[in-house]
């Protein structure tokens, strides 16, 4: 009998800590599904493209005046037009610098809310982002260096070699001259183009006007050729359906018609 009773105290023994052990279990599965539904939050909020009343622009600051550094400060007319956007739309924004040809990746990939880097709508583009509507037009422009006589006009790039800055509209432009004997070389920024043109090493540079009188006035012995290389339309990029497109030209059309776009552009531009 007492062997009996030493059985059935150890089954029962046995029993709780069974009991404890599956109750303890159960409270790991609980503390699982808090850290999953907290992993699901955290990817909620990294698919908010203003989780932190933060709107996030992606440039290439080396495109004086659209967008340059002063100090630690980015500055420029795709700045400033990019701030009064973001105050339109109650947001902060926050300036990310990269390669020009890493902002259309930048804002497909939603690392950057939106892109404007003196950026122009072409239909290649299109293909990969939305443009909003379009803030100022630009034209492209051909650097040489003075008392050369290579090249005198766009016909003349056609057996030559071109400097561009890789992945803008000049580097996409002059590529059809390839197939006629043109050798392209690419840089990361318009300011290594127009070294190299000062160098030696290519024999014209086209570029945006603007950035282009900011070169040559800084470079002594480059001059801007008179006829002008192409005619274009700046605008933001957006990622394909996103919402930000038609807030964005919300914000535009009233910074238009309230003339703080024409005042920032004469900022930086002034009239000849």
């Amino acid at each position: 009998m007492k062997n009996m009773k030493k059985i059935l105290a150890a089954v029962l023994a046995i029993a709780v800590l069974c009991t404890t052990a599956i109750a303890f279990a159960g409270c790991g599965g609980s503390d699982t599904d808090k850290s999953s539904a907290t992993d699901s939050t955290t990817e909620s909020k990294a698919d908010d493209t203003a989780a932190n009343g933060e709107l996030h622009m992606a440039t290439n600051a080396f495109f004086e005046p659209y967008e340059y550094y002063e100090g630690d400060k980015i500055v420029g007319i795709d700045a400033e037009i990019a701030d009064a956007i973001c105050q339109k739309l109650g947001y902060k924004l926050v300036i990310d610098d990269m390669d020009f040809d890493s902002i259309i990746t930048a804002v497909q990939s939603g690392k950057a809310d939106f892109g404007m880097a003196g950026m122009t709508v072409t239909e290649e583009r299109k293909q990969a982002i939305d443009f909003t509507d379009t803030y100022t037009n630009a034209i492209q422009v051909i650097i040489v260096k003075e008392g050369e006589d290579k090249v005198k006009g766009a016909d003349d790039l056609k057996t030559a070699t071109i400097g561009v800055q890789m992945g803008t509209t000049g580097d996409i432009y002059v590529s059809d001259f390839e197939a006629d004997g043109a050798k392209i070389e690419r840089f990361n920024k318009g300011a290594d183009a127009v070294l190299a043109l000062s160098q030696g090493k290519v024999d014209a540079v086209v570029i945006d006007n603007q950035p282009a009188k900011a070169f040559v006035a800084q470079n002594e012995g480059l001059a801007i050729l008179e006829e002008p290389f192409e005619n274009e339309e700046y605008a933001i990029c957006v990622a394909k359906g996103s919402d930000l497109t038609e807030k964005i030209n919300g914000a535009l059309k009233e910074l238009k018609e309230d003339g703080t776009i024409d005042s920032i552009i004469k900022k930086y531009i002034k009239e000849d």
